[in-house]
């Protein structure tokens, strides 16, 4: 069965079920929701359909329902945390379906079950659904949700505890407001202590290493994930990444977690990957992680028997990851080139370039030109946009290189080729006509960068000057150059502009194209800006550089200017008869620029007000700044307070704790009455479990006795369809009997007339015949009044209609030659009389 069907199948299962909740409907709607399960629907909630939006927004309805079997209940909340397998998925089921506060509220109802296992098992998939997501504090049941969880931590089951844990900590990460409530409402002490001893300076080595040991050797993905977003929050404190740079093992440990990316799995490998791009943000330690990638020196801290070639190795491990045919390992390439493109512009930006990365610059460079290729427009607009970002990454590390050392230079050179970039401008070019206004921004820069690259190597890779040139006087090249002067991004701007300035001297630029594109952009951005409430509309404020490369612009275009007003003046001493159209047009050209110089000067002057308001505007923003520090402090203060609170209660908590040992001991005695209570509860289970059975067995007979009934029902139905076509067939015979009697009678209507005409003619001459006639005619009528008889008898009989026709046609026929007879007799007798007599009879008849 296909997903279709089976979503289908399982609406109708949810219809049903809230229409009517009866066991077989819940029966009905768990084998619909199991069924789906064993289908292969990953991307299911990513499509954006009606139909899976509607099954998944009734299983969240019913998973919710307090009235819902706990049974049902498990089987949709397993279901729903299969379909959770990405964090696209997860994201829709947290905001678009509010899967959190339903989960949230089916613990709140099995509060005083901990140790279920449906509590156990939203847990988990909470668990799976906060990771890396802002949970907000006001959402439904988050504050009951809280309160269990801090309840529950001291649970004695295993998997409750490091559930809740789990959970807590993803609540707590970046959330100011959950941490707050949960220190004014629980006092853990104990973690309060653990965490002092844990952080501080004499023992925050061992805790370095504890956390290495648990990344490396631990004994799965989700404790490695929470192993390295500590170390990630960890190094937000500068503090503790201060102690970090002084770590001795840091190297030794930081090959052995780079040692877990030779493993094909994506998700420990993005995780690394995220704690090395962590260590990349603190100055210290970037050099360190140079060291590691690029010098293949052994380790200070290995097992013996190991050799040295695990470490060789890290920088390698890097680069297959690049490249991988894993499924799922596009983003683990992408914080691969932005790890990479860390680390080499450490590196670079050193005196002077060591050795080991410029071996590990020649084993990278393959890789990333292989990167450049496989662009294909038919897989799709992900596939695509992945491919962009690729190049945009790939360029971006690569541009350093060629503009530092010339060793490295020469290597790029080397590599590339002109038709490589052509044919990948080409394909770029082609896909941003088609692609959507999401992805073309994305295009565009990857395009601009691939264009960057060329103009780079230019002067050394063969053909690229010519097929740089060329693409610059590409009219396609108008849209993705006017989205990146058009763009918020200072690079793009940037990149825009080097680009411009390479393009403006050519003969077939289209710049009347590119304004006209430009100042659609433009007006297409207020246009949004007018009509979106949300967004407001701040002028742009152009960095330095822009100031600078316009500036550099104009002294070009007068040089240029000056240049053609003496080569002008020369022309005119030179050529004193040349002809007065051609001064005009000389003025013309030299009016023209004079303008363009007025038009320059006027956006410099726009410029230079634009920074006096982006100076205004720094200026209020350092007064917003001293007036949040002031806040600060007074905050500070106030927690300073609360602090003192906090310890006075826990004074009073001493206190309290004494009187609730004696409430443990009465709890004893209430544990034995409960005992006995839960006997008794055992032998109502007893006996609930035997009338269970009685109403099996009657559900089975009921079940037995409706398909007899409906069997019986289905043949009845086909006996009175087969009675309603005979009936059919009858009435349309009959109406065929009908037509028939109809004309029968138009034809003895036909002979009365014919028989009293010859009556009227045969009267006036002989009465005697007249007479004859009159018998034969009342015996003819007397045998039309039995036909008659017997045309009504044969209306009634419908059945018998045939064979009266028949006895019909044979009277017919006995009284036509009766009529032949009397015919021949008159003619006889007329014989006898005189000739006129004859001849007139003879006429008549």
């Amino acid at each position: 069965m296909d997903v279709t069907t089976c979503l289908k199948s399982l609406l109708l299962a949810i219809q049903q079920y809230r229409d009517s909740r009866t066991a077989q409907h819940a029966a009905q709607l768990q084998k619909q929701v199991e069924k789906l399960s064993g289908l292969k629907c990953e991307q299911l909630l990513s499509s954006a359909q009606v139909l899976p939006s509607e099954c998944v927004s009734g299983l969240v309805e019913l998973a919710g329902n307090p009235s819902t079997s706990p049974t049902l209940t498990s089987s949709i909340i397993s279901l729903l945390s299969q379909l959770a397998c990405d964090d696209q998925s997860r994201e829709i089921l947290h905001s678009s379906y509010n899967l959190t506060s339903t989960l949230a509220a089916v613990i709140h109802c099995h509060s005083n079950t901990p140790g279920e296992a449906l509590v156990l098992q939203c847990l988990q998939v909470l668990q799976k659904l906060t990771y890396n997501t802002r949970i907000f504090q006001s959402a439904s049941c988050i504050h009951e949700l809280i309160t269990f969880l801090m309840t529950n931590i001291q649970s004695q089951n295993e998997d409750v505890v490091m559930s809740c844990l789990g959970l807590l900590a993803n609540l707590c990460r970046d959330n100011i407001s959950v941490q707050i409530y949960i220190k004014n409402n629980c006092s853990f002490f104990t973690l309060f202590l653990f965490s002092i001893l844990l952080f501080d300076a004499k023992n925050i080595h061992q805790t370095f290493q504890l956390v290495f040991n648990i990344i490396v050797n631990g004994d799965g993905t989700l404790t490695r994930k929470y192993s390295v977003d500590l170390l990630v929050d960890l190094l937000k404190n500068p503090k503790i990444a201060d102690y970090l740079t002084r770590y001795p093992h840091f190297s030794a440990c930081v090959s052995q977690v780079l040692g877990l990316l030779h493993s094909k799995d994506p998700d420990p490998a993005a995780k690394v990957l995220e704690l090395l791009l962590a260590m990349c943000s603190v100055s210290g330690l970037r050099s360190l992680l140079c060291e590691v990638v690029f010098k293949p020196a052994g380790p200070k801290l290995r097992a013996a028997g190991r050799d040295g070639g695990r470490k060789a190795q890290c920088g390698l491990a890097l680069v297959q990851w690049l490249s991988s045919p894993v499924e799922g390992g596009e983003s683990c390439s992408l914080q691969v080139l932005q790890l990479l493109s860390e680390l080499l512009e450490e590196t670079l930006g050193a005196e002077s370039m060591p050795d080991s990365t410029l071996s590990f610059v020649e084993m990278l460079l393959p890789t990333l030109l292989g990167l450049l290729k496989g662009l294909n427009l038919s897989q799709g607009d992900a596939h695509l946009r992945k491919h962009c970002l690729r190049i945009s990454y790939v360029t971006t590390l690569t541009l350093p290189l060629l503009c530092t050392e010339d060793a490295t230079r020469s290597l790029v050179s080397c590599q590339i080729s002109a038709q490589l970039c052509l044919s990948q401008v080409e394909a770029l070019l082609s896909y941003i006509k088609v692609c959507v206004c999401g992805f073309s921004q994305v295009c565009a820069e990857a395009l601009l960068k691939t264009l960057e690259l060329m103009s780079k190597l230019r002067q050394h890779v063969k053909d690229m000057e010519t097929s740089f040139y060329r693409m610059l006087q590409d009219q396609r090249i108008v849209t993705p150059l006017s989205l990146a002067l058009t763009s918020h991004h200072r690079d793009s701007v940037q990149t825009g502009l080097s680009l411009l300035f390479e393009a403006t001297p050519l003969p077939d630029f289209p710049s009347f194209v590119l304004g006209e594109s430009i100042a659609a952009n433009n007006a297409y951005r207020q246009r949004e800006a007018e009509l979106s409430v949300k967004r407001v509309a701040v002028q742009e404020v152009p960095p330095l550089r822009t100031n600078t490369s316009t500036l550099d612009s104009s002294s070009v275009h007068s040089k240029s200017v000056h240049s053609l007003v003496e080569k002008i003046q020369t022309g005119l001493e030179l050529q004193e008869q040349v002809k007065d159209s051609h001064v005009s047009e000389i003025i013309d050209v030299y009016e023209q620029k004079l303008g363009a110089y007025a038009s320059k000067e006027s956006r410099l002057q726009d410029l230079l007000e634009a920074k006096a308001l982006a100076l205004s505007q720094a200026d209020r923003l350092l007064a917003q700044y001293r007036f949040q520090r002031a806040q600060a402090e007074a905050e500070a203060r106030k927690l300073g307070g609360l602090l003192k609170d906090a310890e006075r209660r826990r004074e009073e908590l001493k206190v309290e704790l004494s009187g609730q040992v004696l409430e443990v001991e009465r709890s004893r005695a209430d544990m034995e009455e409960l005992l006995q209570h839960n006997s008794r509860l055992q032998r109502d289970s007893e006996e609930h479990q035997a009338l269970k059975g009685a109403y099996n067995t009657l559900l089975n007979r009921s079940e037995r006795l409706l398909k007899e009934v409906q069997a019986a029902h289905v043949s009845l139905t086909k006996q009175t369809d087969t009675l309603k076509k005979n009936h059919e067939a009858l009435q349309l015979q009959q109406n065929k009997t009908a037509s028939l009697l109809q004309e029968r009678e138009e034809e003895i209507r036909s002979l009365n007339s014919d028989l009293q005409k010859k009556n009227g003619e045969i009267s006036g001459w002989f009465s005697q015949e007249r007479r004859d006639l009159e018998e034969t005619v009342d015996v003819l009528r007397k045998e039309l009044n039995k036909t008659e008889q017997a045309r009504k008898d044969a209306s009634i009989k419908a059945s018998s209609l045939e064979l009266q026709k028949s006895q019909l046609e044979t009277k017919l026929k006995q009284k036509e030659d009766e009529l032949n007879k009397h015919s021949a007799m008159i003619a006889m007798i007329h014989s006898l009389s005189s000739g006129k007599m004859k001849s007139d009879v003879n006429l008549s008849l």
